[in-house]
């Protein structure tokens, strides 16, 4: 039986993207999955044919308002997963697309839910811990929700940029919402972004390939999975407010990843690089999070490195995989 729910995710074709379609078609939940393609290369890593299937992919630029607000009205859209972004190195690159893009296409979103009249019960998005500034300014640890944020990076800016969107968008018009600040999402289908090293690292432990983590030292590691569930519960929260809140789960090293990694794939020859730290606190409340969805879905690291590994293990057989990410 179909649930009363209709999904619009917006930038389904990203890794978190494909781990919530995966999650809500497994629930029986009704999805539109958009993106600016509808070739689902990377859900169709984690999803048999027959999943994909039961999906409505639909071409939508988020830029597009008058696109957005239409679809929403005619698919009885009633959640909202709002996921499409250009990373880091992409807002560098070109940063009026990557404003257009974060900036722009999440006012949209916001904007369409206002105009929805209450058909949009829920809201969640993707911000990023990418808001925050360097460790060292977060003396008080765990590192809270409401410390003062210091974005060092295009990408974090226009984040910090759809957070305060949310919170004028409530105060003015009562739309709820939550934000998620994820840190190293890791998992199958993560290949591109600052941080995707450590998803890189089990798939070339899995095809036997040298392959060298950019960064080292503190991290927060979440898994892909995990991150897709979190956000489907804070939709779900229907959350009365503008409600921010980092993600914590797997706090560690890169150097005791590797040691689980190999564990879990003895002989791997992937090393990292010293002393070149990711300029974020690793050590983060998850509290606020907590109090909306109850449990956090935690997916301790050397399961879901084996729960990685065997999804890429009968890709690879296949060659399905492309190996050319490990060179970037």
């Amino acid at each position: 039986m179909m649930s009363a729910e209709t999904f619009l995710i917006t930038g389904s074709m990203g890794c978190i993207g494909a781990w919530v379609l995966r999650n809500l078609v497994a629930e029986g939940v009704r999805v539109i999955a958009t993106d600016l393609t509808t070739d689902p290369v990377r859900p169709r890593l984690i999803m048999t044919p027959e999943q994909l299937a039961r999906i409505s992919f639909v071409q939508l630029d988020i830029t597009d308002l008058k696109a957005l607000q239409t679809l929403i009205e005619q698919e009885q859209v009633t959640h909202i997963i709002h996921l499409a972004g250009l990373q880091v190195p992409f807002c560098r690159a070109n940063p009026a697309l990557g404003a257009r893009v974060n900036v722009v296409g999440t006012v949209n979103i916001f904007e369409a839910v206002r105009h929805a009249q209450g058909q949009v019960r829920g809201l969640s998005y993707a911000s990023s811990v990418a808001v925050l500034g360097p460790d060292h300014l977060y003396p008080e640890r765990p590192v809270a929700d409401n410390v003062p944020l210091y974005p060092n990076s295009l990408y974090g800016v226009y984040k910090q940029a759809n957070e305060e969107t949310a919170r004028i968008y409530w105060q003015d018009w009562q739309v709820g919402s939550v934000g998620l600040r994820p840190y190293v999402v890791y998992g199958v289908g993560r290949d591109q972004g600052l941080t995707s090293g450590i998803a890189k690292a089990i798939l070339a432990a899995a095809a036997e390939r040298p392959y060298e983590i950019k960064f080292g030292g503190p991290v927060a590691l979440q898994y892909a999975d995990d991150v897709a569930r979190m956000f489907i519960g804070a939709a779900r929260a229907e959350h009365a407010g503008a409600a921010v809140c980092n993600v914590r789960n797997e706090v560690t090293t890169v150097s005791e990843f590797l040691s689980v990694l190999q564990t879990e794939a003895p002989g791997h020859h992937v090393t990292s690089t010293a002393g070149n730290s990711l300029p974020f606190p690793a050590d983060l409340d998850d509290a606020g999070l907590r109090l909306i969805l109850g449990d956090i879905p935690h997916t301790p690291l050397p399961e879901a490195i084996r729960a990685t590994l065997e999804i890429f293990n009968p890709l690879l057989a296949k060659n399905r995989l492309d190996l050319g990410q490990l060179d970037s």
